[in-house]
């Protein structure tokens, strides 16, 4: 079971940069829940997060695998990260953009973190039950 983080906990962003290479290829089930958590900033500026994919850890997709929508606040955003299609992609990192606008400094600064756990069977069986019922 994964259960990690694609960036670490307390990481404090003022410029572009990657985290480290996690290896996904001993999952066994290929979806993930992501949780981007933003837990401090200063105003007037944004935070763009993507997930990149690699067969070997070393060459990365051109394309993100998935992306956050832009963020501006404090909060806890969660997404899916569905490889179940993608055996090819044996490593994620993530990828973050950060801009400042309007007054005071121009530096950004953003405190974040990005957990990844893989989502249990049973719990995606449940989830596709329901939203079958609901359909």
């Amino acid at each position: 079971m994964i259960d990690s983080y694609l960036v670490p906990e307390k990481t404090i962003a003022s410029a572009k940069g990657d985290g480290p290479a996690l290896d996904v290829s001993a999952a066994e089930n290929r979806i993930f829940l992501l949780v981007l958590d933003i837990t401090n900033i200063i105003e007037q500026e944004a935070l763009d997060v993507s997930v990149y994919g690699s067969n070997d850890g070393a060459a990365w997709g051109a394309k993100p695998l998935v992306s956050f929508p832009q963020k501006f606040y404090r909060g806890q955003h969660p997404l899916l990260l569905d490889l179940a299609n993608q055996a090819e992609v044996k490593f994620v990192r993530a990828h973050w953009e950060v801009g400042r606008w309007g007054r005071g400094t121009e530096t950004p600064m953003f405190e974040f973190h990005v957990s990844i756990k893989d989502v249990p069977p049973d719990v995606l069986k449940q989830a596709t039950d329901e939203a079958k019922a609901l359909a």
